[in-house]
């Protein structure tokens, strides 16, 4: 038997030394680079390089989301003009159009997040003067004006609140236009013009009592516009944003002060009232603070009163205004309102 032959396997002398340089290489080596191709078209290279500039932009910048969308945008559609026209390679085209949707979507997105904020004309005034100054947006005070309020309007000698009659439970208001004047039992208090809180002694005191009755007869001077919100619904949407909370906070306590400030000098008009807010209301503050000290330092507040109001110029009417204004609204109540 020929066990040559039968046996599928070939046997190599010991002495065989096998030739290499003949032999042909292993299909693995192929992908080796042993020649470099030439450098690919000016469109490939301009597309990392807005790769590159979008990712080395730094957060700190105010635009650098939009900035990085709008270039990975850019650099996805260059390597979709390289892909197909100087590579041929489909599955770089379909992989970078798919990048450019999902960045493009992101870049339209940010643009419209940052659309200027069209603010009606007739309370571009109001936000300029109370709620810019203390960096509320745009677009918060947008949502603020634009859902639950409205404005209305109010003739000469119409009354928005009537004393012991005009319930204090249904809204809060700001004066946009005219001049509004304020009595108890027919004895003038004060004036409240433009940029002005027409309620907020009574929004301030009455948030842990309802049901109470206006204490003081509010009328329009003049023609009257006036931003109203639905009492209920702003406290709802006020817990929801905490920071407008606090500015509704400071403001109506702001314009408590001014309007008891406003109390030692009956002639003051809309143009001194806008010079007080643009000062830090020391003054005001020092007012209410006098008062407090020397109705603490005396047993009868009406004594108090008069002490406060001691070296001020008309003191007899002030007297009566100060004393009206407290029975209207109750001076300890306010001094609670201000300071807490």
């Amino acid at each position: 038997m020929n066990t040559t032959a039968m046996s599928p396997l070939t046997v190599t002398p010991l002495g065989f030394v096998p030739d290499l340089k003949n032999s042909t290489l292993d299909p693995l080596n192929e992908t080796a680079c042993e020649n470099w191709k030439e450098i690919h078209h000016l469109v490939f290279h301009v597309a990392n390089i807005c790769f590159a500039v979008g990712l080395v932009i730094p957060t700190t910048l105010n635009l650098h989301m939009i900035l990085l969308r709008g270039l990975l945008t850019i650099g996805c559609a260059l390597f979709i003009i390289w892909a197909t026209l100087y590579r041929c390679a489909l599955d770089i085209m379909i992989w970078n159009s798919v990048f450019l949707v999902v960045n493009l979507l992101h870049f339209i997105y940010l643009v419209y997040k940052r659309r200027p904020i069209k603010i009606e004309k007739e309370l571009s005034s109001l936000y300029k003067r109370m709620f810019e100054p203390l960096h509320v947006p745009p677009e918060l005070f947008q949502r603020l004006t634009g859902q639950f309020c409205n404005i209305q309007t109010l003739k000469t000698g119409q009354a928005y609140a009537a004393e012991d009659k005009t319930s204090v439970d249904d809204r809060l208001s700001i004066l946009l236009k005219g001049k509004m004047k304020v009595s108890y039992r027919g004895h003038f208090l004060h004036n409240i013009y433009p940029c002005a809180f027409i309620d907020s002694p009574e929004f301030r005191s009455t948030q842990m009592n309802r049901g109470e009755k206006f204490q003081v007869t509010i009328i329009a001077d003049d023609n009257c516009k006036f931003l109203c919100w639905s009492r209920e619904r702003l406290t709802y949407f006020l817990e929801s944003e905490p920071f407008l909370y606090e500015i509704f906070k400071y403001l109506i306590g702001k314009d408590i002060t001014n309007k008891l400030y406003s109390l030692n000098d009956p002639t003051l008009n809309d143009k001194a009232s806008k010079k007080i807010d643009r000062q830090s209301s020391l003054c005001s503050q020092l007012s209410v603070m006098q008062m407090r000290n020397s109705m603490a330092s005396t047993s009868d507040s009406e004594d108090g009163l008069q002490m406060f109001l001691r070296g001020t110029s008309s003191a007899s009417s002030l007297r009566n205004n100060q004393q009206e204004f407290y029975n209207a609204y109750g001076v300890s109540r306010l001094q609670h309102d201000v300071f807490c």
